[in-house]
């Protein structure tokens, strides 16, 4: 390359102007410009005192997890392999498929995974009822399966998506770098790392996996996720009014905060959580033996689904079960209010990854918000075409405050969903910080601590 070269920026940000209008604030700036732009402008909005992150299945795809509509067609391949797949339930599969297909003819939104579900659920929930004034629901293709049918449909929908999105972080025992860790580690840690003396972050997701709890697990980061004590687990939301501080014997005779903390909400639910009685429990299962899961065939995953999952009691992964009680009472209702909470605080940066606007309700929570004069959205999108950037083009009217981050045109001809991915944002765009170095020099410690402590020999260490 020879001196002066202009190399145009790869990203875009397109958002409220100094002139008043949509644009591109990175418009016009070299490479090494328009990063240094984009970086100061989100190391500002991090330092606001409120910060609310909504991470949606974008964010897992990495680590082998899917998008809702990717999940949706694993889940049913799946069942239709099943060699008992009641012959009841093949035409309520086909249907919502049509409709699936139907919708994208139209270039219309079809009914998300999550609401299709909630009918599945409810349908079986009511059926059950003590005193229902009927037996069954008739539904598209004439199906009226039976209560012992959508039975065994909904229990083998709950251990698919289960096994689906039983992932585990992978090993950066090796990383030697902030950019080849996982994108989780590399979030979080930059994530954490504001003045303690700002308000605490609140991250939100719509995630059934738990790669955030290990990646949070492993940093060291404590967390509160709505749940008090460990041998039993019980949702208590109380446990968000906590914090976490450093007694005066060990903070140079004064009471300190905590640095590494944050408050965490699972929306959805999570592959972790389990009823019991009237109460939401929770308990992490041992992933290990799903890990080989995802890449079997969908005859194979049929014959492995049921002894893999068939005794692991979580329904946390269907929120929908018995949804008419459940959204009007705990978790979910508070959860979700808590969300709506947060982002009416003045001073508050929005950031959303992963989500492509797809839940109506969470999606109308962040429209409302936006009437929040000092609220300021940051969406990253890895598309220059989602629709997603026309709806933030329309919020200017509203909140005037919402930006989206994606590549140029010409960024993403050359690399499709390279950049403005969570991944690239995590490890790349987001300020680093130094505490995450230290955090890899220490895992590589460990890493060569251990191996060398390894006998090779069988009868190294056997005295004489």
């Amino acid at each position: 390359m020879t001196a002066g070269t202009f190399l145009p920026t790869e990203y875009q940000l397109i958002g409220l102007t100094e002139g008043g209008g949509v644009g591109d604030l990175l418009a016009g700036l070299d490479k090494k410009q328009g990063r240094i732009r984009l970086q100061a402008l989100i190391s500002e909005w991090l330092r606001m005192e409120n910060v609310v992150v909504i991470t949606g299945a974008g964010t897992s795809v990495s680590a082998g997890g899917k998008t809702m509509a990717n999940l949706e067609v694993a889940v049913f391949d799946t069942i239709e392999a099943f060699a008992d797949l009641p012959a009841s339930i093949t035409p309520i599969i086909k249907a919502r498929q049509k409709a699936v297909v139907q919708a994208k003819t139209d270039k219309t939104e079809p009914l998300g995974f999550e609401g299709w579900l909630s009918f599945i659920a409810n349908a079986l929930v009511v059926g059950q009822s003590k005193d229902a004034p009927f037996s069954g629901v008739i539904w598209p293709g004439m199906s009226a399966p039976s209560l012992k049918d959508l039975q065994w449909f909904v229990d083998r929908l709950r251990m698919a998506i289960f096994a689906e999105c039983a992932l585990s972080l992978p090993d950066t025992g090796l990383a030697t770098s902030a950019t080849a860790v996982a994108p989780q580690l590399a979030f979080l840690s930059k994530l954490v790392a504001r003045d303690s003396n700002l308000g605490r972050t609140h991250l939100f997701t719509l995630n059934y996996d738990t790669l955030f709890e290990q990646a949070l697990e492993l940093l060291g980061v404590q967390y509160f996720d709505g749940f008090t004590g460990r041998a039993a687990a019980r949702f208590d939301p109380s446990v968000y009014g906590l914090d976490i501080y450093y007694p005066g014997e060990v903070a140079e005779g004064r009471v300190r905060r905590f640095d590494k903390f944050l408050h965490f909400y699972k929306l959805h639910g999570s592959i972790h959580w389990f009823e019991h009685g009237d109460e939401m429990r929770a308990r992490h299962p041992d992933l290990t033996r799903f890990q080989s899961y995802a890449a079997k065939s969908p005859a194979d995953k049929a014959a492995a689904l049921v002894p893999l999952a068939d005794k692991t009691p979580s329904v946390g992964i269907l929120p929908t079960a018995n949804k008419f009680a459940q959204t009007l009472t705990m978790p979910y209702a508070h959860l979700f209010r808590s969300f709506q909470v947060r982002l009416g605080i003045p001073q508050t940066f929005l950031l959303v990854l992963g989500y492509g606007f797809g839940d109506e309700h969470v999606s109308r929570i962040i429209e409302n918000a936006l009437m929040n004069p000092s609220l300021v959205m940051l969406v990253i999108e890895p598309n220059p075409e989602s629709p997603v950037i026309e709806r933030i083009r329309r919020y200017k009217d509203l909140g005037k405050r919402a930006f989206v981050l994606c590549p140029t045109t010409d960024a993403f001809a050359a690399a499709p969903f390279t950049l403005a991915t969570f991944d690239d944002f995590a490890t790349s765009v987001m300020p680093d910080v130094q505490w995450l170095d230290d955090f890899l020099r220490l895992r590589r410690f460990e890493k060569q601590i251990a191996s060398s402590e390894t006998p090779t020999d069988p009868n190294a260490g056997v005295g004489a």
